[in-house]
């Protein structure tokens, strides 16, 4: 006879699920025998655990990667909003040693550290993305690798442990953008109404743990204890809702990522095998209309050598392609534009659903989560940049004039295109109609310069981005060391991480 221990009730006859059960049967509700884990809680523990990475591709992807999102952290800096984030979560309580917040003197313990790092590199929406059945940001999970890697860094320097180089990090990140963007392929968490950081929560506890030497079961534990943490509404990402927690949203992952890390190796606390599947009261019940998680392929390395980056223009990945349409339209329109009749834009089904917005936007984060913004801008000015979501900006009577003349619709193509794997598109395309009857010619981008199939165009433009974002910030001998650096890959990934990051040191 097993008891109930908190419902009191004794059931007798329970069944030890195999391991082969996919979901336990009505009858198990209130059984207390514990089942196997959940499949997919093993895999991520086996891939973190014994995945071995040979991809070049994938570690050059990485290193680049690693310098946008310090890149988009320096930028952010610019920003009070950002600013007002950072250091420790009440005055005083740093840790002397402890893990360094780039762009910053703070030394924070690692889960503080985490919220910051993943805060600064994610605020301006100009760090890399991944689109699929789900969207996101896979260099969010920087937050709580660099974090990790520095604070075990230090520690393992002030004793006798072997050092944890940038080539650590990079393998690290790789797994964790494999985690995260293998689990968007197929799963989508905006329909149930959650936001994608969850998946950022997943892959950095995952990655986490291992790096602190997790065992496969402490990894199992930890990444249940993530999973019972549920999501956050994605609300704060739409109208009439938008605003600024999108921007640290990550960061909070990242946090809670190492908290679960921290408490599975450290701690030794308990897991839940069946976070998932139990019935009632596991996530596929709960939160996923009770449908199990579908997986395209299995881990690899195939997100890190596909990821998109977000080169150009600091704005939601859905329109990157809208804006270099519109960049292109400016000499056409610009003398022109009191003239304009509609513009046609044509997006994917994500984008009319994610960022399609009309009326009044209240805030910096509406503002660079709206299509129509995001076009007007370069059509009036010829440019788009973190400072265009500004107040003052906005409050040109030009740009809601040309959002109120802008018809926005799906093109079927785009949205096959978007979720053809072979082809990973994020089309759009703009067409001008002036009062006369004129137009200009419809101006179409299949996928934007930071899309793998641009990489010889883009990378280039990505380090002049890591170049200028270093020199707004750092002082001149540090950015210039970082220059030097980023030119000789094999001396950058034999650094140690804390030598790597104290060049971030202000």
């Amino acid at each position: 006879m097993v008891g109930d221990v908190a419902g009191g009730d004794v059931w007798q006859n329970a069944r030890l699920p195999s391991a082969t059960d996919a979901r336990m049967s009505h009858s198990d509700v209130r059984s207390a025998v514990r089942p196997n884990p959940d499949q997919p809680m093993v895999d991520i523990a086996d891939y973190v655990l014994d995945y071995k990475i040979e991809s070049q591709e994938a570690f050059d992807t990485a290193r680049h990667m690693l310098l946008d999102s310090l890149a988009c952290a320096m930028l952010a800096m610019k920003f009070e909003g950002c600013v007002k984030h950072l250091g420790p979560i009440v005055p005083g309580a740093t840790l002397p040693g402890g893990a360094l917040v780039p762009g910053t003197s703070f030394e924070l313990d690692p889960v503080q550290a985490a919220f910051n790092i993943g805060t600064l590199v994610r605020w301006l929406d100009f760090n890399d993305t991944w689109l699929a059945a789900e969207w996101g940001h896979p260099s969010d999970n920087l937050g709580a690798i660099l974090a990790v890697a520095d604070w075990m860094n230090r520690e393992a320097l002030r004793g006798d442990g072997n050092k944890i180089t940038v080539r650590d990090v990079l393998g690290w990140a790789i797994k964790a953008h494999e985690i995260q963007g293998v689990y968007a392929l197929q799963n989508s968490f905006n329909r149930v109404g959650l936001d994608h950081v969850i998946l950022v929560r997943l892959a950095s506890t995952a990655v986490a743990t291992a790096m602190l030497g997790g065992t496969k079961d402490e990894i199992i534990t930890a990444v249940s204890h993530s999973w019972i943490d549920n999501g956050v509404l994605r609300t704060y990402r739409h109208a009439p809702n938008t605003g600024p927690r999108k921007s640290w949203a990550a960061g909070d992952a990242c946090r809670r990522a190492v908290t679960h890390a921290l408490n599975a190796v450290q701690k030794k606390v308990v897991g839940y095998p069946s976070a998932l599947s139990a019935k009632t009261w596991g996530f596929y019940d709960v939160a996923f209309k009770g449908k199990e998680f579908q997986f395209e392929r299995p881990f690899g390395s195939y997100v890190m050598e596909n990821v998109l980056f977000k080169i150009s223009f600091p704005a939601e990945f859905h329109a990157q392609t809208a804006v270099e349409c519109a960049m292109q339209l400016h000499p056409q329109v610009k003398a022109r534009i009191a003239d304009i009749e509609r513009i046609e834009l044509q997006t994917q089904e994500a984008g009319v659903r994610i960022i399609d917005k009309t009326g009044p936007l209240a805030n910096y984060a509406d503002r660079d989560h709206c299509l129509q913004y995001m076009v007007a801008v370069p059509l009036i000015f010829g440019r788009l940049t973190a400072d265009d979501y500004n107040d003052d900006i906005a409050a040109d009577p030009r740009i809601d004039a040309l959002r109120e003349k802008m018809v926005v619709k799906e093109n079927p193509q785009f949205t096959k295109d978007y979720f053809d794997p072979d082809k990973r598109y994020i089309g759009n395309s703009v067409q001008v109609f002036f009062k006369d009857g004129t137009s200009t010619d419809l101006v179409s981008i299949d996928y934007p310069i930071g899309h793998r199939k641009r990489r010889a165009e883009g990378i280039p433009v990505l380090m002049a981005k890591f170049q200028a974002a270093n020199r707004a910030h750092l002082p001149a001998a540090q950015a210039d060391r970082l220059m030097a650096l980023a030119a000789k890959p094999a001396e950058l990934e034999a650094m140690s991480i804390s030598d790597f990051l104290n060049l971030y040191r202000v």
